[in-house]
């Protein structure tokens, strides 16, 4: 698999383990998360390293899968999806064939921007983004619990979305 920049992608088991970061590649890390955009001499400049060194820091961050993408975080509501909701998912069965049956619909739902696999009561959470309630209710009735796995689906409005410090806040101690 390779990333968007043709670069490849580390194997799972690379993400599994905590990578071990100096206090530089911290600080590169909590820049971009702070600005995904800066330029390669404001982010050398900022972690007051050499741009060449910054460079083969990325590459290495990269490659080690501490960075796993660049993206654009889009606003839904100016593509008029101006309904999120968080969905729970509890499926009736649990062998890997329903899993992964589950798992592949949900991958084909445009509106699902996030899904979680997860433990405790219900089985997944799904982040969607969609129009309108109407739009919401036919994501439900005619794509959640039609399938012959799902159990129970709950649904819960998103007001508004917080941003937290970031993942690299998350790593130091609280």
């Amino acid at each position: 698999m390779l990333h968007a920049d043709g670069m490849p992608a580390p194997s799972s088991a690379q993400n599994a383990r905590p990578a071990s970061l100096d206090a530089v590649d911290l600080t590169l890390l909590a820049e971009l998360e702070r600005n995904g955009r800066l330029t390669n001499a404001a982010l050398a400049e900022r972690a007051g390293i050499a741009e060449s060194t910054c460079t083969q820091r990325l590459r290495t961050l990269r490659d080690r899968g501490v960075i796993r993408a660049f993206r654009a975080d889009i606003d839904p509501a100016a593509l008029g999806l101006g309904l999120q909701a968080l969905i729970t998912v509890r499926l009736g069965t649990h062998g890997r064939e329903q899993v992964r049956s589950f798992e592949q619909r949900v991958r084909s739902l445009p509106p699902v921007l996030t899904a979680f696999h997860v433990a405790g009561a219900d089985d997944y959470l799904l982040h969607v983004a969609v129009p309108d309630a109407a739009a919401l209710r036919e994501l439900v009735l005619e794509h959640l619990t039609t399938q012959p796995h799902v159990r129970h689906v709950e649904t819960q409005l998103v007001f508004e979305v917080i941003d937290g410090p970031g993942l690299v806040a998350a790593g130091q101690s609280v």
